[in-house]
């Protein structure tokens, strides 16, 4: 093993041919001999390069549709061949084997084609066979051989070998480990896709992989690192955001955007405007419009002290006068679908504050995994698509709440599902009123919740306060009447919850007593 080694061979078999053209000129101007597979040949030959079908090289054409054109020990033998190991050497010798000392390959575009809703056959057929095996290979002789899997791979061997005669022994090392974990990464979406398919929840093996998206200045606290990896599920959020302005987003930013936009996206923008205000991944105010600024302008009002430095996201394309609105205080991140060109202008003179477009909404309704690390391993679970419906509500109590009630009340749990547990939130008319978030205790969700909402109405001057007649949603069953009971004492007339506890009876027994209309879903939204 030496440090510089001069490319006298590259082997080139890409999927996508970004760059192919004059990364293969490069090579040859460096005197390498290019041998190449199908239309990768194809396309450096018709640019009028000397190029090897790989075919000629092994004697066997490229059958099976190609599934097989690299399977060979001219090859293999051509990428793990020890070059100081004088058996290995006698043996490339007797059976004509070329050593390599690039490797450029990347794979068949498995992620994207699952990403845009291929079958099932043609996801199978983007399954890479020859590609992962030649990088693996490559990888592991990385004293011989620097592997690229793209083009910024190339870019580096070229610069390394212009500057150094060969590639390093340094940078071949970096490209082996960023290789392994490129197969690595592929596995798993192709393992985690077959899962799927087969429904499977719990297969035996379950494979991560990502690809780095941004590298972050320090995680939730300056001492720790971190960084974003995108793992290819085409779900408008964070991942596919474009920011137009700002400054770096950090790991906070990236986490509360998340939820924020999740949220946001429960409501649907066609039925009305909507935005939700979030700070710590917790909603500070939740609210509906006629518009976006209006919307803007009634969720501020539930918390307008939390969302000073808060996450703001809107269902629909932001214009100039929520803009205006939403520049009046400091705001870390602002998130749409789209905006135009005047509120786009409006948050420029914010240089801080970032905006990013998404592109769409997600689907509330799409499944999908979280995960959540533990130590030694990691949970997996469904994302939470529950929904519940108008028709799903079940009355317990002698009164039934009334049409406004039930939309209040529909809208409460709907912002309660996105809230840490325990949670509960008070809505009215399209509006929360107070969030009470992450308590021990389920009693103290709901104090807090109605300070909450007694500190904004009093800010706001309001005659009548936010949570009086307002709707109560509780993310799971009341296991006591006393947080019903806090509910009630803040102004809640009408309550939403799971139920399911075993003392159920009581807690209806209280309702009735105070006169308030309560409804059971059936099911539970812990967000921890």
């Amino acid at each position: 093993m030496t440090d510089i080694l001069p490319i006298k061979q590259a082997l080139i078999s890409v999927s996508d041919k970004t760059g192919l053209i004059d990364h293969a000129k490069a090579l040859a101007a460096l005197g390498a001999k290019l041998v190449s597979t199908g239309g990768t040949h194809k396309a450096i030959a018709e640019a009028g390069l000397k190029v090897e079908d790989v075919s000629s090289l092994t004697g066997f054409p490229e059958m099976m549709d190609g599934r097989v054109k690299t399977l060979h020990p001219k090859v293999h033998g051509g990428l793990l061949a020890l070059r100081d190991n004088a058996e290995h050497v006698k043996a490339m010798h007797e059976h004509g084997i070329g050593a390599f000392d690039v490797l450029y390959v990347n794979l068949y575009p498995f992620e994207a084609t699952v990403a845009r809703g291929a079958d099932f056959d043609t996801c199978i057929e983007n399954i890479d066979i020859g590609g992962p095996a030649m990088i693996r290979a490559a990888a592991k002789n990385y004293g011989f051989i620097a592997v690229a899997t793209d083009a910024d791979d190339m870019a580096a061997i070229l610069e390394d070998a212009k500057a150094h005669g060969g590639t390093t022994l340094a940078l071949r090392k970096k490209l082996a480990a960023k290789a392994f974990a490129r197969t690595g990464a592929y596995d798993a979406a192709i393992s985690s896709w077959y899962a799927e398919q087969l429904g499977e929840q719990a297969p035996t093996w379950r494979a991560l992989g990502g690809k780095l998206r941004q590298t972050l200045r320090y995680g939730e606290n300056a001492h720790q690192s971190a960084a974003f990896y995108v793992n290819g599920e085409k779900r408008p959020g964070v991942s596919t955001a474009k920011q137009l302005q700002g400054k770096e987003l950090s790991y906070n930013n990236l986490n509360d955007t998340d939820a924020a936009y999740e949220l946001v996206a429960e409501f649907d923008p066609k039925d009305s405007a909507a935005v939700a205000i979030i700070k710590h991944a917790n909603p500070c105010g939740v609210a509906l419009g006629a518009d976006l600024s209006e919307a803007y302008a009634r969720a501020l009002e539930c918390d307008p002290v939390s969302a000073f430095g808060g996450i703001v996201a809107v269902n629909r394309k932001l214009d100039k006068a929520a803009a205006e609105r939403i520049v009046e205080i400091f705001t870390e991140v602002v998130i749409a679908p789209s905006a135009d060109e005047d509120a786009i202008a409006v948050f420029a003179k914010k240089k801080n504050l970032r905006l990013l477009v998404a592109g769409g909404l997600p689907d509330p309704t799409q499944r999908g995994l979280t995960y959540k690390t533990l130590a030694g391993g990691f949970l997996v679970q469904d994302r939470d698509t529950g929904h519940v419906r108008r028709e799903d509500l079940k009355v317990v109590t002698k009164l039934a709440p009334s049409e406004q009630q039930i939309k209040d009340l529909l809208f409460a749990f709907t912002v309660c599902k996105h809230v840490k547990s325990n949670a509960i939130v008070y809505a009215k008319n399209g509006q929360t009123a107070g969030i009470g978030a992450g308590q021990m205790n389920r009693r103290d969700s709901a104090r807090i919740a109605a300070i909450r909402a007694k500190e904004a109405s009093e800010g706001a001057k309001l005659a009548t306060p936010l949570a009086q007649g307002s709707a109560c949603a509780s993310d799971a069953f009341f296991p006591f009447p006393d947080g019903l009971l806090q509910a009630v004492e803040a102004g809640a007339t009408s309550v939403i919850q799971p139920g399911g506890s075993i003392r159920d009876d009581e807690v209806i027994k209280a309702a009735d007593e105070a006169g308030i209309a309560m409804v059971f879903t059936g099911m539970r939204h812990f967000r921890h």
